[in-house]
């Protein structure tokens, strides 16, 4: 008898052999990144982006109250007379996830940080499947540099970027759980889904989990036929508890979240008729809104033209961005325009209103996706052609109403978004993936007779016994199947090409006509720039034509002589790295370019103005500013001030209501009740104005009237003097009663401020009811005299009110909501949790590992 033992080159090699390409291949991650933001890793530059400058602005007096006090601030005053920081700056002491992402973007700065990521997932989740290294990194630089992931960190969506970066992470742990080891997939799956929610952009995991339902449909179907709908179930419940477990993590911000979105303008109304559409004329009746979502115009604002979509392949298609900068030796320039405007021409000439750019998935790519409907098995292609066709679709919004309208209506939870544009991410995921795998296809060694080194070479005896035992041989195609396969990757190019060329020969129909080109006549545009400008938008299209199609040529010419056997495996797939790359980085470029940075941080940029200086000699504890320049989208004011304006997407509902209503019918009694005492004129002659009437932080009001709905206690703020009258819905505050009061003699005052304190001293000769210049909010905010929790009713639509006995007492609110404390402790038992499953997960690994390296058990031989 004699035994033989199985061995393996790849599970016998040393452990830094198998974790070098890995290791290779994040510090290429690492490079790309840092040479794509080289202004910021080399030169102390910061990227100029306008969310998180605004971000900043509005989150200022949050952080310097938790750096001071050393804990959180719920509440700010900074943004639109007060809200909760829940959506603004708030961190979860139990939320240990933070940990985590620190060591997964090993200490780069923020953006560059996010760019290594998305490269870094994107490489985990096509390893996870199976696909080698060098193939994996395309697939990362597919999935990493596709232009919205650039395009979004221009305009600081950096929350969104994250969300994206974590995605494929969360696709991994999905595909692994059902296709290979349901525990590490699981695992994995609640890593990736805990990091993608931390992110806190619920839209972004929305469309995730739509990409995970469809391929959970098609895994569904084929357990059903093959019998195995136990095991499958098995799996999913697995993954129902990583769900769970990701959620719990970030249960705080949920849960606050949660509570804020039914009083935020993303909530419900419960206004009844429409806003008038001139100061003093009475509201039209209109329909009830029971939405509890957005408004249907506003969600589909951002729809993506049916036409539009050809972008993915052809990126200035429409133009481009909104704005595009155009050379001297444009149509533009030879027509006589001064060359300071080239820099930023009117090129997008499509549907949207406005445009940061558009989203191009690569010329490469989309040659590798088509070639994946050929090439990769059915389950996974059609899991992936569905998801992208879905966010074709759902992205066209408004021009594809039939379907969306219906999809908006009942699908739960998507009417709390907008922007339905966005809904690309979802083809942006799945087209690199297809595209990965159809190169690892492709591209994979197959056998040949010869060895892999020649029979008289001298080898380290391990190593000859080691390719003995394995019989390893070099990789070289084997004619049957590279015969198949070529033509499948012609036809996959000739498709690619074919829609480049019919573009090409359809922009000679179009008239390149824009929206805008009215406004460019008004504002001076001569009959000649204009058709210069046209011409340019029609060469932008055609240039980008012959782009795509050298790239094609040139992906299909590397996989063509691949087949041929003129090109090994390994130059091929660095070929195709490289061909990925450039194709993306040059049109990421175009939107994130060296011109996006700025010499001075962020912080730097907040600099007060002769007015801010002004204001801020005023020492008293509170007071609000109103900015008349654009006043409810900028954020600057409330960097330095309490501001009545802000920015933010979504504020209390109930607040926009009075900005609509009131506010911009210029109502000076309700600017009055909200203590605006300055205003920035925007007037270098007189840049700051003093308002006499504000009214302070509280007083006592003389008479309290009631109405029996928010429409009437709307309405009566039009003619109401908060000064000495309040106004209360009844309907909500029965307790009230209309009454009058005599308030001779009393008085209060503001002696304490945090931002989620306030804190008062009263003498009252009677009881009576204070107004406070403090929105109202129910969820958190209690009322005490002298330390004995009270009360409180919402007055004149936003403001808090207390009746308070006569005497001389002190009156304190204190912003102490219930969902933080719950929430962060659901955090923290949940990360608790999750660092228990990550350490049994690398222990599982581990023995799995080991078990997988022990010799086959002998076996008799004849």
């Amino acid at each position: 008898m004699a035994a033989v033992a199985s061995a393996s080159p790849i599970s016998s090699a040393p452990w830094w052999r198998r974790a070098l390409p890995h290791v290779l291949a994040v510090l290429f991650f690492v490079v790309l990144a840092s040479l794509y933001f080289s202004p910021i890793m080399f030169e102390g530059k910061s990227l100029a982006q306008h969310d998180i400058t605004q971000f900043q602005g509005g989150a200022h007096e949050a952080q310097e109250y938790a750096k001071a006090m050393g804990r959180e601030a719920l509440w700010t005053n900074s943004m639109f007379s007060g809200m909760p920081t829940y959506l603004i700056s708030l961190h979860f002491p139990g939320d240990w996830s933070g940990y985590l992402q620190t060591i997964m973007t090993l200490g780069l700065p923020a953006v560059v940080a996010n760019l290594f990521l998305a490269l870094l997932c994107g490489y985990i989740l096509l390893v996870a499947l199976g696909v080698r290294p060098l193939i994996a990194v395309a697939g990362a630089v597919a999935l990493g540099f596709s232009s919205y992931n650039l395009a979004i960190l221009a305009a600081g969506h950096n929350t969104k970027s994250i969300a994206l970066a974590y995605a494929p992470l969360v696709l991994g742990g999905v595909l692994v759980a059902y296709r290979r080891d349901k525990w590490l997939g699981a695992a994995l799956f609640a890593v990736g889904l805990t990091l993608n929610v931390r992110a806190n952009h619920l839209q972004i995991t929305y469309y995730l989990l739509l990409l995970i339902a469809i391929f959970g449909i098609m895994e569904l179907v084929a357990a059903y036929r093959a019998g195995r709908l136990p095991e499958f179930f098995k799996r999913t419940a697995l993954l129902g508890l990583g769900a769970a477990l990701a959620v719990g993590v970030s249960f705080g911000r949920l849960y606050t979240t949660l509570e804020y979105s039914k009083y935020s303008n993303r909530g419900r109304t419960e206004l009844k008729t429409s806003a008038p559409t001139a100061p003093g004329q009475a509201p039209a009746a209109a329909a009830a809104d029971e939405s509890t979502g957005v408004d249907r115009d506003y969600a589909f604002q951002y729809s993506y033209g049916v036409g539009e979509t050809i972008t993915l392949l052809i990126p200035n298609f429409y133009g481009g961005a909104s704005a595009m900068p155009l050379g001297t030796d444009s149509n533009l320039a030879k027509a006589g325009l001064p060359q300071e405007y080239l820099a930023g021409m009117p090129t997008y000439w499509g549907q949207q209103s406005y445009t940061a750019g558009p989203v191009y998935m690569g010329a490469v790519v989309c040659f590798l996706f088509i070639l994946g409907l050929f090439v990769v098995d059915k389950r996974t292609r059609y899991w992936l052609l569905a998801g992208t066709i879905l966010s074709i679709l759902l992205a066209w919004g408004k021009n594809f109403e039939t379907f969306n309208y219906l999809i908006f209506d009942l699908l739960p939870g998507y009417n709390k978004f907008r922007a339905v544009s966005m809904a690309l991410v979802i083809a942006q995921l799945a087209m690199p993936i297809l595209g990965a795998l159809a190169l690892s296809r492709v591209l994979r060694p197959r056998t040949a007779p010869q060895p892999v080194v020649p029979a008289d070479a001298q080898l380290h005896p391990a190593l000859a016994k080691a390719v003995k035992a394995a019989g390893t041989t070099v990789a070289a195609p084997v004619s049957g199947e590279a015969a198949a396969l070529l033509p499948q990757v012609l036809y996959a190019g000739a498709i690619t090409a074919g829609l480049c060329v019919l573009a090409y020969l359809a922009s000679f129909s179009f008239d390149f006509a824009a929206p805008i080109d009215g406004e460019l006549t008004k504002q001076g545009f001569t009959p000649e720039l204009l058709t210069a400008l046209r011409a340019d938008r029609a060469d932008l299209l055609r240039s980008d034509v012959w782009r795509g199609l050298l790239f094609i040529g040139a992906a299909l010419g590397v996989l063509y002589f691949h087949l041929k056997g003129k090109l090994n495996t390994m130059p091929a797939a660095a070929i195709m790295v490289l061909l990925v790359l450039v194709d993306l980085w040059g049109v990421d470029k175009r939107y994130l370019g060296s011109d996006k940075f700025q010499p001075t941080s962020i912080a730097a940029s907040f600099q007060p103005t002769p007015a801010d200086e002004l204001i801020l000699r005023d020492t008293d504890l509170s007071y609000r500013v109103l900015n008349l320049g654009n006043p409810f989208n900028e954020a600057q004011t409330s960097y330095f001030h309490k501001s009545i304006g802000g920015y933010h997407g979504a504020k209390l509902r109930r607040y926009q209501d009075l900005i609509e209503r009131q506010i911009s019918n210029n109502n000076q009694q309700v600017l009055n009740m909200l203590n605006m005492r300055y205003l920035i004129t925007g007037d270098p002659k007189q840049p700051v104005q003093r308002n006499p009437g504000a009214l302070g932080n509280a007083w006592f009001v003389r008479e309290v009237k009631t109405v029996n709905s928010p429409d009437e206690e709307m309405a009566a703020l039009s003619t109401l003097s908060p000064a000495t009258e309040a106004v209360v819905d009844v309907s909500k505050f029965a307790q009230q009663k209309a009454a009058t009061y005599d308030v001779t003699g009393s008085t209060i005052k503001l002696v304490g401020y945090t931002p989620d304190e306030l804190n008062y001293r009263y003498t009252a000769t009677n009881p009576g009811l204070v107004a406070f210049s403090e929105i109202y909010y129910a969820d958190g905010w209690q009322a005490f005299i002298d330390g004995k929790p009270v009360p409180h009713i919402r007055a004149n639509y936003v403001l808090r009110a207390l009746q308070v006995p006569a005497g001389s007492h002190t009156v304190s609110f204190k912003f102490e909501p219930k969902s933080y404390a719950i929430g962060n402790g659901v955090s923290l038992a949940s990360s608790i949790a999750l660092l228990l499953v990550l350490v049994g997960a690398g222990v599982y690994a581990f023995r799995r590992k080991r078990v997988a390296n022990v010799p086959v058990a002998a076996v008799p031989v004849a």
